[in-house]
């Protein structure tokens, strides 16, 4: 047997891994100086555009954000601190009900389990019309 290294096969990338390679890949870089309420009312424009300050810019610019640009739902703030709250309250619900199945061995009753299923399907309607797919 000999000492010698064993040349090994290079293994291909996994094909969820990193972005899918494009032909014509974005090689070249603008850089454009602004003030920081010229940056803020730019990122605020993009975010309700549900873009990136980059596709926001090139839409402008080309008409187009391009062909792989991220589209992001603009979130109302006031409608997902209500969701952040709910979430809180669901957690001590479900909280209450595990301390009460440690302690008498029993398991919740229906109006409990029903008042959980509500407060879930509420969350998912709050979530919705956040992302703006609800009324």
């Amino acid at each position: 047997m000999t000492d010698a290294p064993v040349a090994r096969a290079k293994k291909p990338a996994a094909p969820w891994r990193g972005r899918m390679r494009v032909n014509d890949a974005r090689k070249r870089f603008i850089g454009v100086r602004c003030t920081e309420p010229e940056h803020a009312a730019i990122a605020e424009r993009a975010t309700q555009a549900g873009l990136s300050v980059g596709a926001y810019l090139r839409r402008l610019a080309l008409g187009s954000a391009g062909p792989r640009a991220v589209h992001k739902p603009p979130a109302e703030r006031k409608e997902l601190a209500r969701l952040l709250g709910w979430l809180g309250k669901l957690g001590s619900n479900v909280n209450q009900l595990a301390y009460a199945f440690n302690r008498d061995g029993k398991i919740p009753g229906f109006p409990e389990w029903l008042a959980i299923r509500r407060e879930v399907a509420e969350m998912r309607a709050a979530v919705l019309k956040a992302l703006g797919h609800g009324d």
